[in-house]
C-alpha cells in the first residue's frame, strides 16, 4: 500500500541545500529526502515543502544579491505557522532571510502574522497562534 499524498508546495532555488536548511530551521520541518536537485521537508501536520533546483540555464541568468531582493511581484505568497515570531525572525536573519520587525506584525482570527523572505528573496508569511479569535 502506498503512502497518502500530502498537501504541499514547491519552492525553486538556486542553492537547494541552503534554502532547504533555512526552511528546516525556521519552520522546524523534518527532512524526508535530500538529493542534489531537491529536498523534501515535512511538517508535523503532514504538509510537505519541496525545495527544487532551478534549471541551470535559468539559474545562470540571474544573481541573488546579499541581502536578497524581495521578489514581491510574485503571484503567490506561502504562509507557515511558527511557535514564536521573535524566534523565527532571529533564525531567519541568521540564515540569510528576514522577517519584518515587530512593528510590522498584525493580528486577526487568533494569530499574529508578519511578512518576510527567504535567503533567495521568495516572499513568505509566518503566523504565530495563540491570540483570542
Amino acid at each position: 500500500m502506498s503512502a497518502p499524498v500530502a498537501f504541499g508546495s514547491v519552492v525553486f532555488a538556486k542553492d537547494v541545500e541552503r534554502l532547504a536548511r533555512f526552511y528546516e530551521a525556521v519552520l522546524g520541518l523534518q527532512v524526508l529526502h535530500s538529493a542534489a536537485d531537491h529536498w523534501v521537508l515535512r511538517a508535523n501536520s503532514g504538509m510537505e515543502l519541496v525545495v527544487h533546483s532551478i534549471p541551470p540555464a535559468i539559474a545562470e541568468s540571474f544573481r541573488i544579491s546579499t541581502p536578497p531582493e524581495r521578489r514581491e511581484d510574485c503571484a503567490l505568497k506561502l504562509f507557515f505557522p511558527v511557535p514564536s515570531l521573535a524566534a523565527a525572525r532571529a533564525r531567519a536573519r541568521a540564515l540569510g532571510g528576514d522577517l519584518l520587525g515587530p512593528e510590522r506584525e498584525w493580528e486577526m482570527r487568533g494569530f499574529r502574522a508578519c511578512d518576510g523572505h527567504d535567503p533567495e528573496g521568495n516572499v513568505l508569511q509566518l503566523r504565530e497562534a495563540g491570540l483570542p479569535a
